[in-house]
């Protein structure tokens, strides 16, 4: 009986012997494999006439095969602040658009089902009259109103309560929350730590779900959560700079303090992003979400930009979910190196 190397695997076979007596006796499809011997390339055409020697090498090679992706990403659990529940863990705004049908539309495209409005008389009427609640949809978006523009905690907690008595007029639900913002001056827009903190405690107080503006100060973040804060959202970097986030080490360790104990906690990242890898990067760190406007509003094409955000929400909560592979010095093959075809080295 000849000795035939298969797949670099000495075997004894019955005499005589063709490549397509092999392939029925390994039980194999010819229609699926490519056969070499000795190094040639033998045609599935020719298998019945290949004849096979005592000493023959034979190479039997296939695909590696892969399924096809499901239709839909697995499921993921919602975003849950305070008493709300959300699929989108994509915010937006409503400021810095050129009309109110664009915002609408830009609105869709995100998928978001949470949007600001600041609660200032210019800020609800468009330059031709029109009222800006007239061009959102009241049934579907959850107004989240927004404290933009105070700079003192009495300033802001007026105009939290002036919010949720206007929302709760309209019967939307978001007059239940509030964004927080209370800035220290107009150049940075960045937050007054101890009148955040203040306007936070008595929000608190009156029963107000209080989505808090920060910096990316791990320790304020810690005692704004203590002092109530439904959620804490950090700045990637100064509002409407579109920077992204500058201190990515300063968001990890918010995250680390604030979901200790508490893992399903808020943090959402807000302000500083420009375009998509921004949002995605904010999401591969394991925050919750993202709010952005000008990001959107203020893009080249807004309508575009918006799906863009939508989809670099999406794809970096699934790559946090999935869990990014440790970095290397070294290369680390992906083609299996098992069965692989011998080679002169």
């Amino acid at each position: 009986m000849p000795t035939i190397t298969v797949n670099e695997e000495p075997r004894a076979f019955p005499d005589p012997l063709t490549v397509a007596d092999l392939l029925r006796e390994l039980s194999k499809d010819p229609m699926k494999l490519a056969v070499e011997v000795n190094r040639d390339v033998i045609p599935r055409a020719d298998h019945s006439a290949r004849q096979l020697r005592d000493g023959d090498a034979v190479e039997i090679v296939t695909l590696v095969q892969g399924g096809g992706p499901d239709s839909t990403p697995p499921a993921d659990k919602p975003l849950k602040v305070g008493t709300f529940t959300f699929a989108s863990r994509l915010f937006t705004g409503t400021g810095k658009y050129l009309n109110h049908d664009l915002m609408a539309r830009c609105m869709v495209a995100s998928g978001c089902e949470v949007t600001t409005v600041a609660v200032r008389r210019e800020r609800l009427i468009d330059s031709d009259g029109k009222s800006l609640l007239d061009s959102l949809d009241l049934k579907t978006l959850t107004i989240l109103p927004n404290t933009a523009g105070c700079f003192s905690a009495e300033d802001a907690i007026r105009h939290a309560r002036l919010a949720r008595e206007l929302l709760t007029n309209l019967g939307n639900p978001g007059a239940n929350w509030v964004k927080l913002e209370c800035l220290g001056d107009k150049k940075t827009l960045l937050p007054d730590p101890i009148d955040t903190l203040k306007a936070t405690e008595q929000l608190v107080k009156e029963g107000f779900q209080v989505l808090v503006y920060t910096s990316d100060d791990p320790w304020q973040a810690l005692r704004l959560k203590r002092a109530g804060a439904a959620s804490v959202m950090p700045a990637g970097s100064p509002i409407g700079s579109g920077q992204g986030i500058q201190n990515p080490t300063n968001i990890r360790i918010i995250l680390e303090y604030l979901k200790d104990g508490d893992p399903d906690y808020p943090v959402i990242v807000d302000a500083g992003v420009g375009t998509a890898s921004d949002v995605s990067l904010a999401m591969e760190l394991g925050c919750d979400g993202v709010l952005l406007n000008t990001a959107i509003a203020s893009a080249k094409d807004p309508e575009r930009m918006a799906w863009a955000m939508r989809y670099a929400c999406e794809a970096g909560r699934l790559a946090y979910l999935a869990g990014r592979i440790p970095k290397k010095l070294y290369a680390n093959a992906s083609s299996p190196l098992d069965g692989l075809i011998a080679g002169t080295k």
